[in-house]
């Protein structure tokens, strides 16, 4: 009889074989003992009808994703991502070393429009500003690399500057460690995705929807809503606030919601002693940093960009002027720009306190310019002296 079952079993696999639909389910559980492998039959199905609905409910279920974010007012825009800032990066070592750089957070990013001052100077800075991060690491990325000789614009968010608090510091290692496929993988992105899809913007990903939905808090555990998506980005990284949040009043709560709740102290918060030596190894890295690029050659300006309302206010009191924008100013040797100096860089609308309108972006941008071409003219003009003030 076991040699019947055998004979039928090793039937059975000859059969299966010849057929092709089987599939095979180890019985290895012992192992140094050869094991009989059992085979099955996998039962015939409309494989060609189930792959075609299969499709169907994923256009219909990405078609949805997309309907539902468009209908929101979100529209296809570049991914502000490290590849981006990347290949802006790239520029100053492929033969632009001698241009003029923009650095600092979102204010810097979203307030300085590159068309405008493309307009009044002849040519676009390029734009390195990153938003929810310090600019002092790519300060001394910059002051590392020779090949940049021009002009650098830092913008000084105190929040940001002075805490080194670095959202998109990996930016800088991703640069100089980039591989072929990312490079690709950007410009597929860039060509293929971006310019399609709305919804693919890291607020919109459905596990951030997910976690943003007011789920029961959890005793013991301390949570701050993320920040919301606040601006829009084209190819060449030139950004702006997008118009729902000044526009929509709902949508502008949200945001103002979100950055009071950043005001309030968190378990993680350092304690004053330990931020006092924060606030001071940043001044004193920036410092070095910008010595390093005007001892180059490179004029250097730093610019204290618009904020308003509670945020200004909390600015001010956690990082007063007088011990953080003046101090650096005096330790680095440079000279700068705060926009309470100058009428013209006040009255300008901040819906949600720190970021401008698209339209008084434009006009901060021309103020801005008329501002340096008055009073620092050299930097627009030619290469500084080196070791001389900037």
């Amino acid at each position: 009889m076991d040699m019947l079952r055998s004979e039928v079993s090793i039937e059975q696999q000859a059969r299966y074989l010849r057929r092709g639909d089987y599939a095979r389910v180890t019985a290895a559980d012992r192992p140094g003992v050869a094991q009989p492998v059992p085979m099955r039959e996998v039962p015939q199905q409309p494989w060609g009808r189930v792959l075609i609905g299969a499709l169907i409910l994923f256009v219909l279920l990405l078609g949805g994703w997309e309907w539902h974010w468009r209908t929101f007012g979100v529209i296809p825009a570049t991914r502000n991502s490290d590849g981006l800032w990347a290949m802006q990066r790239r520029r100053i070592d492929n033969g632009e070393g001698d241009a003029m750089v923009v650095i600092g957070s979102s204010r810097t990013f979203f307030d300085l429009q590159l068309n405008t001052w493309g307009k009044l100077a002849g040519k676009p800075p390029i734009q390195l500003a990153f938003e929810g991060t310090s600019p002092v690491p790519f300060l001394e990325d910059l002051a590392a690399d020779p090949k940049f000789t021009g002009r650098l614009l830092i913008g000084v968010a105190p929040q940001l500057f002075f805490s080194g608090y670095a959202l998109h510091g990996a930016a800088i290692a991703y640069y100089h460690h980039e591989t072929p496929s990312q490079r690709v993988g950007q410009w597929l992105s860039m060509h293929l995705v971006e310019p399609l899809f709305a919804f693919y913007d890291n607020d919109f990903a459905l596990a951030t929807v997910l976690k943003r939905q007011g789920w029961p808090a959890r005793p013991g555990l301390y949570e701050r809503l993320a920040v919301r998506k606040l601006s829009v980005t084209h190819a060449d990284r030139n950004t702006h606030l997008w118009d729902k949040v000044a526009d929509d009043p709902d949508y502008k709560a949200v945001a103002r919601g979100i950055w009071l709740q950043h005001f309030q102290p968190s378990p993680d918060s350092p304690p004053p002693e330990k931020m006092h030596k924060i606030l001071a190894d940043q001044i004193d890295r920036a410092a070095r940093a910008i010595v390093t690029l005007r001892a180059r050659g490179v004029n250097v300006l730093l610019l204290r960009p618009p904020s308003a309302g509670p945020y200004l206010e909390f600015d001010n009191k956690l990082f007063p002027r007088a011990k953080t924008w003046d101090v650096l100013l005096a330790r680095s040797g440079a000279q700068g720009i705060h926009f309470e100096d100058y009428p013209e860089l006040q009255g300008l609308e901040l819906p949600e306190w720190s970021h401008l309108t698209h339209a008084d972006a434009d006009r901060f941008t021309n103020a801005l310019y008329r501002i340096i071409e008055r009073e620092f003219p050299q930097f627009l003009g030619a290469r500084a002296v080196p070791g001389a003030g900037s």
